[in-house]
């Protein structure tokens, strides 16, 4: 049974509509797509959902643009368009339909969606002329990576008592007191809404980054829930 199991596989991979070099692309696009998100993506986030989902839409975005223009015949003259608009359908679905996704997530599964796309329609080109955009993907997310995001500016919302240290002339002191109180090495301040019967405000702080955690999701966060609001309320 699992002789006849492998040959059929073979079979599949390396003979008939998929192509001789089919399993090679497959094999290329799932290693770039695991390389992206095991070691740039994940060992700064370490969200193991969204290893999950880009890891799937990666090879799920694979086989259905290698099906639709190498496999159904048929359907050649028609594809074109189908997958333009199915990926269109696929953004649409993950930003009404599901929650807000942080701007570096989003970043990566297009990136991972561009890569699976690459690789699915280079069946019909050497292998070295399918690894050169792989490659310059790869490159890219690198110098990214390693330059662009290592001292970059998150912010957080703060629920702060003093206010009498909200005034304009006083910014720096309470630039300093933030400073002190939190650690966090902090550029600039907003003032927000101003709550006079309970002497507290909320503010927007601005803070440089220097650590691995500064795409977490508790960053950059720009409003709080009411729930989270009566919790702070309670405390």
């Amino acid at each position: 049974m699992n002789s006849y199991f492998w040959s059929l596989c073979t079979q599949f991979f390396t003979t008939g509509s998929f192509g001789s070099i089919s399993l090679t692309n497959f094999l290329v696009n799932l290693a770039f797509v695991w390389i992206i998100i095991h070691f740039f993506y994940f060992r700064k986030s370490y969200r193991r959902d969204f290893y999950f989902t880009f890891m799937l839409i990666g090879i799920t975005i694979y086989f259905l643009v290698y099906f639709m223009l190498f496999v159904l015949e048929d359907l050649k003259a028609k594809t074109g368009i189908g997958i333009g608009i199915g990926l269109f359908g696929i953004f649409s679905i993950m930003r009404y339909r599901t929650d807000a996704m942080p701007v570096r997530e989003m970043t990566y599964l297009f990136s991972i969606i561009c890569l699976s796309v690459i690789n699915a329609l280079s069946a019909t080109i050497s292998i070295y002329e399918q690894l050169l955009p792989n490659l310059l993907i790869l490159l890219a997310i690198w110098v990214c990576e390693a330059f662009l995001m290592r001292s970059q500016v998150s912010s957080k919302l703060v629920q702060y008592d003093r206010i009498e240290l909200i005034k304009p002339e006083r910014r720096q002191e309470l630039i300093d007191d933030l400073t002190e109180r939190t650690g966090l090495d902090i550029t600039k301040v907003y003032v927000g809404s101003i709550d006079l019967l309970r002497d507290m405000a909320m503010l927007k702080v601005y803070y440089r980054s220097h650590n691995d955690n500064a795409s977490s999701d508790v960053n950059n966060q720009i409003k709080i829930t009411r729930q989270e609001w009566e919790d702070v309320k309670e405390t």
